[in-house]
């Protein structure tokens, strides 16, 4: 007896909740994107809290790299794509509908080293960082480097070089900077998520480069701010265009998008940008977002959180390790969210 009403419960039970769960279903939203893996940290909080106030509403976001997430925009698997660089003419030619570029936060790329016998922070001039990616300044004593740092004892070791070998946004703001500061470096290699590289050892991810530059001596590599601050990577201070060597930190980096013209489409380079509290390596990073959204519960949300990103979400960007925007690119975002049809 005891068996079969327990049965009878456990029916009853599952019959009341196949009742009630497609209404409550019917009340969520879920919301899907992915791409870029830098700012990742920033967006898990920003939809965690965004659901908290909002819980009806779920985003759900795969950091899988921003080539992926453009790929992923495209052939209209996710709702939306997230990207370190901003998509090509022909990316956005090949996108169906229109793609609607809002940057999010500020990021810089950094150089990390691992330098025998050397301890203190090193100052790179943009003919050194081109040299040596280059593969023509091989060793640490070489007179570019000594002439930026005199005090340090460095060796005449030869000089390991890491890169990417996978494409990335990182890569993109690597190599778009070293377009700028070097003809030979535009003209061999150019700016790209994804180059042939004149030297060196290839690692995959920002956590690649960094473990292969500690394992290696006399090892320099590139990665992103927010991760050499995470994993206290040496990293060194980059003269900029006005002839200071400044040391990427979030003031400065916040500092790199203060002088620049935004475009209407905000596809914009702010790689070695005018200023001299400027640092020289830094970039944007942005959603993609779908001009047109036929779903309006959706449209409705998504324009939503980017207006909450834009002005609350922005306060906990910097105790992530993240520049937030300037003032005038965030007035110039809230008005642009109106294209999104």
């Amino acid at each position: 007896m005891g068996s079969e009403r327990y049965v009878k419960q456990s029916i009853l039970s599952i019959a009341i909740f196949l009742l009630i769960w497609p209404a409550q279903a019917a009340g969520q939203l879920l919301i899907n994107g992915a791409g870029a893996t830098f700012p990742y940290p920033v967006y898990a909080k920003w939809f965690d809290e965004h659901h908290k106030r909002n819980p009806k509403i779920q985003f759900n976001y795969q950091s899988i790299g921003s080539g992926g997430g453009i790929r992923q925009l495209q052939a209209g698997t996710v709702d939306f794509g997230a990207s370190d660089s901003p998509m090509t003419d022909e990316q956005l030619a090949k996108s169906k509908g229109g793609v609607l570029h809002f940057p999010t936060v500020l990021g810089a790329v950094v150089p990390v080293y691992n330098v025998k016998g050397v301890a203190g922070e090193l100052n790179f001039t943009p003919e050194a960082l081109a040299g040596i990616f280059l593969g023509k300044i091989t060793r640490w004593n070489d007179a570019e480097l000594v002439k930026a740092n005199p005090k340090a004892a460095l060796p005449a070791a030869p000089i390991v070089v890491v890169h990417r070998s996978d494409g990335s946004g990182t890569t993109f703001v690597w190599t778009d900077y070293l377009s700028k500061i070097s003809p030979e470096w535009k003209s061999r290699v150019g700016a790209n998520t994804s180059v042939s590289w004149p030297a060196g050892l290839g690692a995959k991810g920002n956590e690649g480069v960094a473990g292969l530059v500690r394992q290696t001596p006399n090892s320099i590599g590139y990665v992103e701010l927010v991760y050499a601050l995470q994993n206290k990577i040496p990293y060194g201070r980059v003269r900029n265009a006005a002839g200071v060597f400044v040391r990427p930190e979030l003031k400065s980096v916040t500092a790199a998008a203060a002088g620049i013209a935004m475009p209407e489409d905000f596809r914009v380079s702010i790689t070695n940008p005018p200023g001299k509290d400027a640092y020289p390596i830094a970039s944007f990073t942005w959603l993609l977002i779908p001009a047109k959204i036929a779903d309006a519960r959706k449209r409705e949300a998504i324009t939503a959180f980017l207006r909450w990103m834009l002005t609350e979400g922005q306060k906990l960007a910097e105790p992530l390790g993240y520049a937030p925007l300037p003032k005038s690119v965030i007035d110039a975002e809230l008005k642009a969210i109106a294209k999104i049809q």
